[in-house]
């Protein structure tokens, strides 16, 4: 029987920087033939836009063909709707593949995708490598989307985001109690005590020993990521889950996406300060796309993560592109029409 392909499986929460990881890896695949399997949230491909652009192009392959993007909802929801037959598809292609990497969205939980490499139909053709939790250092340092209460209380006050630390606090968890590896994210925003501290919460939440990486801007060996043959799928008795006792999860049920997509261009600067000023008045967790700009022959990539925005231009438009600006906003009772209106009203 031929040997099973591993699947390494990136989860992380919003913003943490799962895709910059990814396309690092791509561009520095050392002759490995990687196809991604993408969880978008949302249904404009704004993460697989991204990792096709990175330059990846194996051989006897695509590139386009070797990222898969997956928008009907988050993968531990959707494993046996979506999952199951995009992985077959995949899985016929196994001759021409050395691993496969799939992005989790950032509400996912890492545990019942893996119970998925139990079934059969999957069982014999491929293996979960290792579970790769990518973490926001910054975001936990301030007391984001973390597990210590007294950090929660300090920052109350301050970022109105906390009063919903408890679900996603939960999310935070079961991705740190599935992991193979922990990938310290964004390590160039912290100072060393603040990054001590981060190191210390997510050792309270891990249930065994699991190694932690620092990165800057997921600048990591690929031979640190791959090659675990840890073969998860028959290991997930020590993982455990706030999920484990139910049927069904619905920790993304208040948790939605909009999409704005204008034809028109931008400044950057002026952009950035009227999203700011929306994730001061909406419950915005993720804000990701791409930004035409005035006089620009570049695509702009904006990302947003709370208070917090990143921008590069990633490449040129293209000649048979329409230059539109496209964004993707994630949170809880979003006002689409407000986001809208408050864009197109921005002068140009």
């Amino acid at each position: 029987m031929a040997t099973k392909i591993p699947v390494t499986v990136i989860t992380g929460f919003l913003g943490s920087g799962k895709t910059t990881l990814i396309r690092h890896l791509l561009q520095n695949n050392q002759g490995r033939r990687i196809a991604v399997l993408v969880n978008e949230f949302g249904e404009l491909g704004i993460d697989g836009e991204l990792l096709r652009s990175c330059g990846y192009c194996p051989e006897e392959a695509d590139s386009t063909s070797n990222i898969v993007e997956l928008t009907n909802g988050c993968l531990c929801c959707t494993v046996q709707e979506e999952f199951l037959p995009t992985m077959l598809e995949l899985l016929k292609r196994r001759d021409s593949l050395d691993c496969i990497l799939v992005e989790t969205s950032g509400l996912a939980l890492p545990k019942p995708l893996v119970k998925a490499f139990r079934w059969p139909e999957i069982r014999n053709a491929a293996t979960v490598d290792a579970v790769i939790t990518v973490v926001d250092c910054e975001a936990v340092a301030a007391g984001t989307f973390a597990s210590d209460p007294e950090a929660v209380d300090a920052q109350r006050q301050e970022d109105p985001n906390l009063e919903h630390e408890t679900p996603l606090q939960e999310l935070f968890e079961d991705q740190l109690a599935c992991a193979d590896l922990v990938v310290l994210n964004k390590t160039d925003l912290v100072n060393a005590t603040q990054q001590a501290e981060v190191v210390k919460l997510v050792e309270r939440e891990l249930s065994r020993a699991v190694k932690m990486v620092p990165s800057d801007r997921g600048k990591l060996d690929p031979e640190v990521l791959l090659g675990f043959q840890s073969a998860v799928e028959d290991n997930l008795d020590n993982r455990p889950s706030h999920h484990d006792t139910e049927e069904d999860h619905d920790h993304d049920e208040e948790i939605t996406s909009t999409q704005v997509i204008l034809n028109r261009t931008f400044d950057p600067q002026k952009l950035q300060e009227q999203l700011e000023a929306l994730v001061q008045q909406q419950e915005i967790y993720r804000i990701k796309g791409f930004v035409a700009v005035p006089n620009k022959a570049m695509r702009l990539v904006l990302q947003g993560v709370g208070t917090r925005f990143d921008q590069f231009y990633d490449r040129p438009w293209q000649p048979q592109e329409t230059r539109q600006t496209q964004l993707v906003f994630i949170g809880q009772k979003l006002n689409p029409d407000e986001i809208e209106s408050q864009l197109a009203a921005l002068p140009g």
